[in-house]
């Protein structure tokens, strides 16, 4: 079959040709606010929308378009759209590729790389699903056609227009059909043991659409507008951009159809189909990978069972707060009860609810998400709690702050050590004393002193863990904001101040784009944030108008090298 994609490793090497770009650090990063490379040293356009050609009155200010280029589906997508085209649930991608790039989230296009080696391992990932693809009936019952026998050329092409079609994400041409009917051909050939059989060659065309840089690129194309750069997606382009951002996954049929018709360059109509999107359990899975990723709790270092638990924990409350009972967005962050079960309960040292349910927080000091045993586990360090790691969480990610990397000359793989400190605290403070860690590590540690009562599995401690005479009084400061103790009051001060609501929304623009927002992006972005601040402050809701925006079906062509 390489013979038959024989220019997939060049056509991924144009892909990747605009890819180019040095992410921010990611253990320092996750900054939605970041520059990304480019060469016009600008990934927005801004200005006058009525003269895009594309309308105006659902634009966000003068900002017009976002940076884009081909994006290459990441692990947790490819596993998705396999799933929705060939009906396989057995997640083959996270099992055959590498480990996507995260900065924080796993589809920024400026750190996705062709290499011979993902070639070869996209040739295994084909290989893998086309043979068990039709080894499976519930694969097969989707088909148009059941073939009348082993050379029912008609019943093929009608497969091929099925399967290119919905792996394109768009209405393929006769044309462009035509050259996979020799594969039928192939596979009716006589040759010694090898059996003739109508789904070998459904199976040679399934490696061949799934190794294919249309399946496994977003290729944005569209068409020119009055605007130098500016380019209007066309109707199967935004139901692809709409579909990765509120599912991580391929447009539906009812998506499709949508397209087909020209109904989604329709303001109203996105708006519409974007409210039904949310409906979907796609749309609950996409927001809960969503929080994994940019809070950094989508890997801990926990058992199993435990990190099952806190997954169902901080589950249940964003399922909670963005769809079965739709609120406050602040409100992930301030609620005052969380769902546990017996264990977790005794765990944190809360009321055992006798099995799974809601328990109040009561005085622990606890609130929302942040008091989470996932959250907390996160940017643990040295099998402890790290509270520089939790500075830097709490800066970058909640506050949307940029974090420099520390010099190369520090070795971060050891912890703060001090001769004559027997205290955690005290190797901190002599730590700080030092020129070249002091400016930083100023605004960083005492942030995460003041959540050093809750260990690295969110347990409640009284003192370091390696010594009893380490008292932790759990007093910590957040910049320029003042004194805090506990993950309660650190949400109390971040939500007051509006930085919640600030980050959050710069944070899903960079997921959605794929890329560290542009200084450019600064528009839209706070045009989210008063259109959430003053609406009714629902995540959803804020994904909606975006989706409907003008601004979502245009995009700034990458500038030339």
């Amino acid at each position: 079959m390489r013979g038959f994609i024989v220019n997939l490793s060049l056509l991924l090497g144009a892909c990747s040709s605009d890819m180019s770009g040095e992410a921010s650090d990611a253990a320092a990063g996750g900054n939605a606010t970041d520059t990304v490379s480019s060469a016009s040293g600008n990934s927005s356009a801004t200005g006058s929308t009525a003269n895009t050609g594309a309308g105006g009155a659902d634009s966000l200010g003068n900002f017009v378009a976002s940076e884009s280029v081909a994006r290459r589906l990441s692990r947790a997508e490819l596993d998705n759209t396999l799933e929705t085209l060939l009906h396989d649930d057995s997640s083959p991608a996270r099992q055959i590729l590498s480990e996507d790039e995260h900065s924080p989230y796993d589809n920024d296009y400026t750190l996705q790389m062709a290499s011979a080696a993902l070639i070869d391992s996209l040739e295994s990932l084909g290989t893998n699903v086309a043979t068990r693809a039709i080894e499976n009936d519930t694969f097969k019952d989707a088909l148009p056609c059941v073939p009348s026998g082993d050379a029912d050329a008609a019943c093929f092409r009608s497969i091929a227009e099925y399967l290119l079609t919905r792996g394109f994400r768009r209405v393929v041409s006769d044309e462009e059909v035509d050259p996979y009917l020799s594969l039928l051909d192939f596979a009716s050939e006589e040759v010694p043991g090898r059996d003739i059989d109508f789904y070998t060659a459904v199976e040679l065309l399934i490696r061949s659409i799934v190794q294919d840089p249309e399946f496994l690129y977003r290729i944005e194309i569209g068409s020119p507008t009055q605007t130098d750069g500016v380019v209007q997606l066309d109707d199967f382009e935004v139901a692809t951009r709409m579909s990765y951002l509120l599912w991580g996954d391929m447009p539906d049929d009812e998506l499709f159809e949508q397209a087909r018709s020209g109904a989604l360059l329709d303001t109203a109509q996105r708006r519409t189909s974007a409210k039904r999107m949310f409906e979907s359990p796609r749309a609950r899975q996409q927001l809960q990978r969503f929080h994994a990723m940019w809070l950094g709790y989508r890997t801990i270092p926990q058992s199993a069972e435990l990190a099952q638990a806190f997954a169902r924990e901080t589950n249940a409350l964003l399922d909670r707060v963005l769809f079965d009972e739709p609120q406050d967005y602040l409100n992930l962050f301030t609620m005052s009860e969380t769902y546990v079960d017996d264990s977790l309960a005794e765990h944190y040292g809360l009321p055992a609810p006798g099995g799974e349910n809601w328990v109040p927080y009561g005085d622990s000091g606890r609130l929302g998400i942040l008091s989470h045993g996932s959250v907390l586990s996160a940017f643990s360090k040295f099998s402890d709690t790290s509270p520089t790691q939790r500075g830097i969480l709490v800066r970058t990610r909640l506050m949307c702050d940029r974090v420099d990397p520390p010099p190369a000359n520090i070795n971060t793989d050891e912890p703060p050590s001090a001769m004559d400190a027997d205290c955690k605290i005290e190797r901190y403070e002599q730590h700080r004393s030092s020129v070249a860690c002091a400016n930083c590590h100023a605004a960083l540690d005492p942030i995460g002193f003041g959540l050093e009562n809750y260990d690295m599995a969110g347990r409640w401690r009284d003192h370091d863990n390696d010594n009893d005479a380490c008292s932790i009084d759990g007093i910590g400061n957040v910049e320029p904001y003042g004194e805090f103790s506990g993950p309660g009051e650190l949400a109390r001060i971040l939500v007051d101040q509006g930085e919640i609501d600030d980050c959050v929304v710069r944070q899903v623009l960079s997921f959605a784009v794929g890329r560290s927002l542009d200084p450019g992006e600064a528009e839209l972005a706070q045009g989210l944030v008063d259109g959430l601040r003053t609406g009714d402050h629902q995540l959803p809701s804020m994904l909606v108008d975006y989706v409907a925006s003008d601004t979502f079906t245009l995009k700034l062509s990458a500038s030339e090298p």
